[in-house]
């Protein structure tokens, strides 16, 4: 069996950042990741960003609610995607803080 090289990356969910040393930027997770994990997490962070866009678009519709709307689905989906991917990947100290929160098990789009 081959195994991949991990690198660690610092990781902060929100601004969708992922760096390569700890100093760069304030972060919030610890993950060890192959450079195709790293690919796949930056791909969810991307695609948030692009939905923003979309969301800000939609923000100008003040007759729209928030669960009816299918980009905030989308932003919502990334998220947690981006919280089982870090689960995933993290350090005990990353997976037992996303396990505290409670967002793998109780999480809803609705």
């Amino acid at each position: 069996m081959i195994r991949l090289k991990k690198n660690t990356y610092y990781i902060a969910i929100g601004s969708g950042e992922i760096m390569s040393t700890p100093t760069a930027s304030p972060w919030q997770f610890k993950i060890e990741a192959t450079d195709e994990e790293i690919k796949n997490l930056r791909a969810l962070f991307d695609s948030s960003a692009d939905n923003s866009v979309a969301d800000f678009l939609r923000a100008h519709i003040p007759y729209r609610d928030y669960h009816r709307d299918p980009t905030n689905d989308i932003y919502d989906q990334n998220l947690f995607r981006a919280y089982e991917t870090v689960h995933q990947l993290g350090d005990e100290e990353a997976r037992s803080h996303i396990e505290s929160m409670g967002i793998l098990t109780d999480f809803t789009s609705e």
